[in-house]
């Protein structure tokens, strides 16, 4: 079974734009757990655009399943040591960047990331590294210790149709060799209700993190129907 993560991130954004009390990420995430959701995911950034401690907490809190995304700094390995949410994805980091941009080098950066993923592993976090399908990236994930990784699907998403079948080749092939490395595989960014017909031709996958295709289309029909619909979708998995 393909599981579903709901980002809750943009449920923040809303509510940050007039710095007001609602929308409530969690209620937005016990919505989406009711739904089918088997996981929620919030990213604590640094400048701190969407979500909050506090979101973080009250997540930690009621969800079923917390995944933090975070920056590898001492502050967010702290926070996540404190909390001890059920997994931290650790994620490259840009004030300047509209989203997150790229994964995560774990190969230029891997004294720093083996050290983050060794702190969080020791207070009992899963932890899964956000990096691109590159064969040295997904082997220096392994010797790194971590659980999981999740493929940065951003470059699959954006590509033009002449160049998307080129893209998932790349995500299909980097999936085998994490599973060979006995690495667990999540996926995501820039997945939406169209093109995660070509994310379901993935293999090994257990996982996909979803934010912004969901909380845009819960606009139009509801947190609890949008769910639904790409829970419908992911049905599909065949492994």
């Amino acid at each position: 079974m393909l599981n579903l993560g709901v980002n809750v991130d943009h449920v923040a954004t809303v509510r940050q734009a007039r710095l007001a009390d609602r929308p409530s990420p969690l209620a937005a995430a016990l919505l989406c757990e009711k739904a089918g959701a088997w996981g929620i995911t919030a990213h604590l950034r640094e400048d701190r655009r969407h979500i909050q401690d506090r979101d973080l907490r009250d997540l930690n809190a009621r969800v079923r399943r917390l995944n933090m995304e975070m920056a590898v700094t001492d502050e967010m390995v702290s926070i996540a040591g404190e909390l001890r949410p059920h997994s931290c994805c650790l994620v490259p980091e840009k004030r300047a960047e509209l989203t997150t941009e790229g994964g995560l080098d774990v190969a230029g950066g891997f004294d720093r990331v083996t050290a983050a993923v060794r702190a969080l592993k020791r207070s009992g976090i899963l932890v899964s590294l956000f990096i691109d399908p590159d064969l040295q990236q997904i082997q220096a994930a392994a010797d790194s210790g971590a659980d999981y990784i999740e493929m940065h699907t951003g470059s699959y998403a954006n590509a033009a149709a002449s160049s998307r079948a080129a893209e998932l080749d790349r995500l299909k092939a980097a999936a085998a060799a994490a599973a060979d490395l006995h690495l667990r595989v999540n996926a995501g960014h820039g997945i939406d209700y169209e093109n995660i017909r070509g994310i379901l031709e993935i293999p090994h996958l257990c996982e996909l993190n979803i934010g912004h295709s969901i909380i845009g289309r819960a606009i139009l029909v509801g947190i609890e129907q949008a769910v639904r619909e790409m829970l419908a979708l992911m049905r599909n998995y065949q492994g």
